[in-house]
């Protein structure tokens, strides 16, 4: 049994164009464990060379300012988030969206996505932010534990990406 208390602290700072391998290098560690029983090979294969391409990650973070987070344990890379701002909408308030969150499967259950989470949260609440929402494919077991730290299901979505549909829940947690 897993559980989401944290053992030792990790180590959470902000990452830099620098970072981009670092990120490269865990999302090809996450991605295919994370996805293989939601979506099909190859969706899979096309989302990842759509998103973590060192260009597209350069984008993400120059134009379409997202702020990636690095966690290490004992000194080494072990998971990300990115997050960022969102549009003025007709939700009112503030919001960030947390993008990404992945934690190497080996370093999973160690309380590592529940820093990255709170490490989120609080950068988006010093930035203004009074709520923040993340999408997560309706068929993802991590569901479960975005419930367990206050996130609700906000709204069901379908995200076009090139050819294929991401099913997501957006869920929500006030800040």
């Amino acid at each position: 049994m897993t559980s989401d208390a944290p053992t030792a602290p990790p180590r959470i700072e902000p990452a830099t164009l620098h970072d981009i391998p670092t990120i490269i290098q865990l999302a090809e560690a996450t991605w295919e464990p994370t996805y293989r029983f939601i979506i099909s090979g190859e969706q899979l294969e096309y989302m990842y060379r759509v998103i973590y391409s060192p260009a597209s990650l350069k984008r993400q973070i120059t134009e379409e300012h997202h702020s990636f987070l690095l966690a290490y344990v004992a000194g080494e890379p072990a998971g990300f988030a990115s997050f960022s701002p969102l549009p003025a909408g007709d939700d009112g308030g503030t919001g960030f969206k947390l993008h990404k969150i992945y934690v190497l499967p080996t370093k999973q259950g160690q309380g590592l996505g529940l820093h990255l989470i709170e490490a989120v949260e609080n950068a988006a609440r010093q930035a203004g932010g009074q709520f923040l929402d993340l999408n997560v494919n309706r068929y993802n077991p991590a569901i479960a534990f975005y419930e367990r730290r206050g996130f609700g299901r906000h709204r069901e979505v379908d995200v076009p990406i090139g050819p294929y549909f991401m099913n997501d829940y957006v869920m929500r947690k006030e800040l």
